[in-house]
Parts: C-alpha cells; structure tokens; sequence
C-alpha cells in the first residue's frame, strides 16, 4: 500500500499511484491496495507465479442460515476457502466489540475490534467472498494467510486469527497504534545514521529470519513498517509475499515502484535478493531526506533511470555507511549484499547486537518524542479525509451495530492526488 511516497508532492496522476496501500493502515500490518478513483499499478499482479484458476461459485442469499450442521459436507462457496479459513459464525457483541473503521480497504472494510473476553483490541480485515471471487484473489488471500502463520518474530507483525462466515472472509491482526514509519520520516525530514542503524539491525532480522523459510516479501517500504509502541519495527503486509524453494526464482513485477530491484523491474527472474535492494532503497531514503529516484508511471521507464543513478551518497556520510548502501544497492542480484550473516559482518554494525531481546530492551526514544509531535496527526492523514467513507456500509457487512468512529492515522500512506 505507497506510490510516488516521495516528499516532493509535486508529482501528479498516475505516476503518483504505483501503489496505493494502508499498510494495513498503520493500525493494522496487512496492507490492501486502495480503489479510490484510479485502480493500483502493481497491487496485485497476475504473471507466471501466479496460481491455479478461481473458480466461480455461487454465494448464498444475504439472508442465508450459517451451516451448523456439522456432518453435513460444506457447500462450495465454503469448502473453496478451507482449510485456511475455518468455517465459523460471526462472534456476538458479547464477545467482540466494533469501536470503529481504521479504513476502507481494496475489498472490504478494516475495523477496529475489541475482543471482550482478554480485553485486547485488534485490526480486523474484513473481505467479501463475492469481491475475493470477483477480483480472482482467492489463491493470494490464502497464500498470505499461510505465510502469516509461519511468521513467529519480535519484528514482524503477528496474524492472530482468521476464519470465514457465509459471506465474508476475517484476519486478525495485532492493532498497532504508533503508527508507521512513513509518517516519522515525514515528521523528522531525515533520520541520522546511529538512528538508521537500528531501524536496519531490526528490519534486517526480520528479512532473515523470512528467507530461511523460503519466503520473499515483495513489497519492503516504510509504509509496510509498524512500529510497536516502544518504537521498535514490525514489518507488515504480506499481500504481495510468496513461497520460493531452493533455488527458485519469481518473474511477477510487483511491489512499489519506487522499491522494485532493476531485475524485478526488468520481469525477472529474481528471488530473495529483491527484498535486500528494497532495503537499501528505504535505508538511502531515511539518511538523505529524500528517495533516490522518483516514481515513474511504468515499470519500463523507472527500470532505465534505476539502470542509470549511481546511488552514491554524499561523502559527508560515514564510509561504513556509504559501504553498506553500495553492496545493498548493487545492480547486479548474484553480486549484491543479499542475506544476513553478510550483513551483520558490515562495519556499520560494528558493537551491535543483532540479538532480538538485545535489541527490544530498550524503548526507541526519538520515535515515542515524534509519536507527540503536534504535527503527527496531520502527517499521518496526508490529506484524506472522512468524506470517502461517508457512503460506506459496516452493518450491512458486519450485522453489527457500529459507527465510523475511527479513521487511522496510516491512511496517511494513500495518496489521493
């Protein structure tokens, strides 16, 4: 869920919605790519990865009874969605409470759910059937769900819950109100290299930990950076993630522009170094204000320019720095920096710990200072107002009374220009 995520806002059109996300909004972790107006280039791709066919089935009348039955055989439209989405009947308020909207997603509503019984609060993803059927994602919702649930580490947002009813597919997210990390670049301009170096050793982590279980995310920005609320990062959103074996290699051109490696750029093949060069490409923007190379409006155009920037930073930066960038950056995936122990060696981490409880001991003071900025608000909104939910419908998709009590923050990460 990003685009054209550059601070210079000049850029309009199309350009600027490469791809359009929530992050899960902030407060959530799994990004959708928004349908305001133009549709998302690079959302949601079909190419050669892709998977079997969708079947189309029909869906039982909005007045249908929940199957109870359970000896009798599931009906299509709910065997389709087994095993990742166990069957189940939407808890009653005397379980959950709905406090409110946190977005208005590519395919349903995210709303901010209160499940009484622990007194925790969650970000609920809510998808209709007829629209993952419709949109043929039936096999990406499924595949980010068993991703997700593989996905056990201090730095990456937890799927707590997922099932489905007659009518709509739910997944349950932890509910991450520090916002993401977009809005604090925004916020802060440009962050300094020991501030740089945790975001690095933390996201780094994650990134390692992921592809020693084969799994390529596809989509590294700031805006897929949660941050807990002691600061420390929670990569979000596995929507675009997918399964590579030993070897394997992905020709799918998808993510955001901005981050896409020239070999993802090109329509591969590529693999798990892909992620490692988004990294960089996050990394260079944090230090220097600004993103190397703006968003193009096709992936033709921007993989020229990517083939012809430098990526060289100023030398007014760290030579440690400077290394680290240049191997994460570099053109060539077979030469590139591209897994953890290579980059834990880096001088630039020179004295840190790459240890998650090492790391996670002490609460990251200059984003909680940012979390109190009275400009926070404005930033993370960029722009979006209430007025593109004032026609949408959460009882008529929940059965629960509610109202848009809430926007998130991290509706920020939509740029509607």
């Amino acid at each position: 869920m990003g685009g054209d995520t550059s601070k210079n806002r000049k850029r309009k059109g199309p350009a600027a919605l490469c791809r359009l996300s929530h992050g899960f909004l902030s407060n959530m972790g799994v990004s959708i790519a928004h349908r305001l107006g133009q549709p998302a280039l690079f959302s949601r791709p079909a190419g050669l990865d892709d998977r079997l066919p969708v079947p189309r089935l029909p869906l039982p009348p909005e007045d249908s009874a929940e199957t109870s039955d359970a000896g009798r055989t599931p009906p299509a439209f709910i065997s389709v969605f087994l095993p990742e989405f166990p069957h189940r009947k939407f808890p009653g308020q005397d379980r959950f409470q709905i406090l409110g909207f946190i977005a208005k997603g590519s395919y349903g509503p995210i709303v901010k759910m209160k499940d009484i019984s622990n007194d925790r609060i969650y970000a609920v993803k809510v998808l209709p059937k007829s629209e993952i059927l419709k949109y043929g994602v039936l096999e990406q919702s499924k595949e980010e769900v068993i991703i997700q649930r593989q996905l056990k580490h201090p730095f990456i947002h937890n799927l707590q819950d997922c099932w489905q009813t007659q009518r709509n597919l739910f997944i349950t997210c932890d509910y991450c109100g520090t916002g993401d990390l977009y809005t604090y670049w925004l916020l802060k301009g440009r962050f300094g290299e020991d501030e740089v170096r945790l975001f690095a050793a933390e996201l780094g982590s994650a990134l390692g930990f992921l592809h020693d279980l084969g799994i390529i995310h596809r989509d590294i920005k700031m805006e897929n950076i949660l941050l807990s609320d002691q600061g420390h990062l929670r990569l979000s959103d596995f929507g675009l993630s997918r399964r590579l074996r030993r070897g394997g290699r992905a020709f799918t051109i998808c993510g955001t522009i901005q981050y896409m490696a020239p070999e993802v750029l090109s329509g591969g093949p590529y693999n798990h170094a892909a992620d490692w060069w988004s990294l960089g490409i996050m990394l260079f923007s944090l230090v220097t204000g600004e993103f190397p190379v703006p968003a193009e409006q096709d992936h033709s155009t921007m993989l020229k320019k990517v083939r012809e920037f430098p990526y060289v930073l100023p030398n007014t930066f760290s030579s440690a720095l400077i290394l680290l960038l240049t191997e994460l950056l570099c053109k060539s995936p077979v030469n590139r920096l591209r897994n953890l122990e290579c980059f834990k060696m880096q001088a630039f981490f020179r004295g840190t710990s790459f240890d998650t409880h090492v790391l996670q001991r002490t609460p990251v003071k200059f984003i909680l200072e940012l979390r109190t900025h009275p400009d926070w608000e404005a930033k993370a909104m960029r722009g979006l107002s209430l007025d593109c939910f004032e026609n949408f419908d959460c009882d008529k998709i929940l059965h629960s009374p509610t109202t848009p009590t809430e926007l998130s923050p991290a509706l920020a990460n939509t740029d509607l220009s």
